[in-house]
């Protein structure tokens, strides 16, 4: 929370004078400007914000279960299981957006025979202790489905050089099915997280978490169970839970996984626990009763998971790494299915601090969102098609637009509904409504708008209507409107957004 601030106005009064209406209307405006301003600074929304980021999906065809890391160099680096599972491969870039076109090397591939010949799946890269570790699992050549966690060590600056060593396999108290190894730190303590079958419990893989020991490919002490999958979304096809990964914010681990078949019931579920607790206690972690992500038919987003975390350029957003398809149905084994694609977009906030994923955002450029200048915390939203203004929405998507070109044409952007793809915010009657496109040249300029500089001043934006110049969109009464610019101090907040 921003330190308490004392806001001292002062109007001069002049009681032998009469009050003059320019006078008046000026000391209203600086009176909103400041009131505007302290509302900034104290609103505990604003530190929810983060400025806007926008890739374009997806970032890789056929590369399933991605993992980017985000070093200390100025690269992420990006591995991902290919689809014939026999190599792990390394990409790298000063952009996520520039993952999708950089290089890719073969760092390393699966022997001929014996231990680590098949199944090469989920590799993450990771930097320790000044080297480099790939983690990933892998079956043996004579007996594919005999899957192990393994781990491989570089010590070179540029882990696309330099040579790769296997350190060997992760034990752990069974020797039975494991995969999808990951690694965090909290506490100055590190942890290795996985996903196991354990002997005696009728299920696929549940999540497991133990103290890394003296290093990167050992555990030491009590190994924990987090979580079996039991709810109907995670015991859809088979009864998963794998594919864990960390996100720290403010105090709280924040443990994602994929549950259900690899098909279109694949879904992302949600464990959290308190920093200060201990992660090695199952009681320390809340298990959310439903999934936090899942596939979306409007978006054609299907079988959403597998997903690690990074972090945008600017270091201000967190970013959601993960696989889908395009499509449900599938013919055969999903395994067999290649077209499993790295996507990204941005994790956001809720005002009481836990992570909000919304819905596998659409094909093309991801979204923005509306946030008010003057109200901190509160989004541009459509309810019942009426565009309005609120803070904490619910569902996430109703805050979503896509800027796309305008439908006017070049100059000009308009708003694309996530959730309602084709869907546009356009004005009738001076209010604001998402509504269909209908092919009609009134609609294209209803729903097109000039993007200019905020009118309250720099880091915002406003939306001038095309066909009313000098009107402009603005939030009223918590409603949205297309009004024309009095050159007030409250309109202009009202008309002013950040991107967020």
């Amino acid at each position: 929370m921003a330190a308490p601030v004392t806001l001292l106005v002062r109007i001069p009064v002049e009681d032998s004078i009469p009050a003059h209406p320019l006078r008046t209307t000026a000391a209203v405006a600086v009176l909103a400007t400041l009131l505007a301003v302290t509302a900034n600074l104290l609103s505990p929304g604003a530190a929810n914000a983060s400025p806007a980021v926008q890739y374009t999906n997806p970032i890789a065809a056929q590369r399933a279960d991605p993992h980017i890391f985000r070093h200390t160099d100025g690269y992420y680096y990006f591995t991902a299981t290919a689809p014939e599972y026999d190599r792990i491969v390394l990409r790298r870039a000063t952009t996520i957006q520039g993952l999708a076109t950089a290089p890719e090397s073969v760092i390393w591939r699966k022997h001929a025979t014996g231990e680590m010949g098949a199944h090469i799946w989920a590799p993450e890269i990771h930097f320790i202790n000044g080297r480099w570790y790939v983690y990933f699992a892998a079956g043996r050549a004579d007996d594919v489905w005999r899957i192990r966690m393994y781990v491989l060590e570089n010590a070179a600056a540029n882990p696309l050089t330099g040579t790769w060593t296997e350190r060997g396999r992760i034990t752990t108290p069974w020797d039975t099915f494991s995969l999808d190894a990951t690694t965090f730190a909290v506490g100055g303590t590190r942890y290795l997280l996985w996903a196991q079958q354990e002997p005696g419990i009728a299920t696929n893989s549940n999540l497991y978490i133990a103290r890394m020991g003296a290093n990167p490919w050992t555990i030491t002490g009590t190994t924990t169970r987090l979580t079996i999958p039991a709810l109907a979304w995670e015991t859809r096809g088979y009864k998963v839970a794998e594919g864990p990964s960390v996100l720290q914010r403010s105090g709280r681990l924040f443990l994602t996984y994929s549950a259900s078949a690899t098909d279109a019931n694949y879904c992302l579920g949600l464990l959290t626990a308190s920093a200060a607790a201990d992660p090695l206690q199952a009681s320390s972690w809340t298990k959310s009763q439903s999934p936090v992500f899942a596939g979306n038919a409007a978006t054609s987003q299907y079988g959403p998971g597998h997903n690690s975390f990074t972090v945008s350029e600017d270091g201000q957003s967190d970013i959601l790494v993960y696989h889908d398809r395009s499509y449900r149905d599938i013919s055969g084994d999903p395994l067999n299915d290649p077209n499993r694609r790295t996507r990204v977009q941005k994790v956001y906030w809720r005002s009481d601090g836990t992570p909000d994923f919304g819905i596998p955002v659409p094909d093309g450029v991801t979204p923005v969102r509306l946030m008010a200048y003057d109200t901190p915390g509160s989004a541009v939203r459509h309810r019942d098609f009426r565009a309005r203004l609120e803070p904490d929405v619910t569902p996430l998507a109703d805050s979503q637009f896509r800027l796309v070109t305008g439908l006017s044409g070049s100059g000009t952007v308009s708003l694309e509904s996530v959730n309602f793809p084709g869907y546009f915010l356009r004005h009738r009657n001076h209010e604001a409504w998402l509504a269909q496109r209908d092919g009609s040249t009134l609609f294209a300029a209803d729903a097109s708008f000039v993007r200019r500089s905020g009118l309250a001043g720099s880091g915002t934006v406003s939306l001038e209507s095309v066909n009313f110049p000098g009107y402009f969109l603005r939030h009223r009464a918590g409603q949205v409107w297309v009004e024309q610019d009095d050159a007030t101090a409250a309109f202009r907040a009202g008309a002013s957004f950040v991107l967020e």
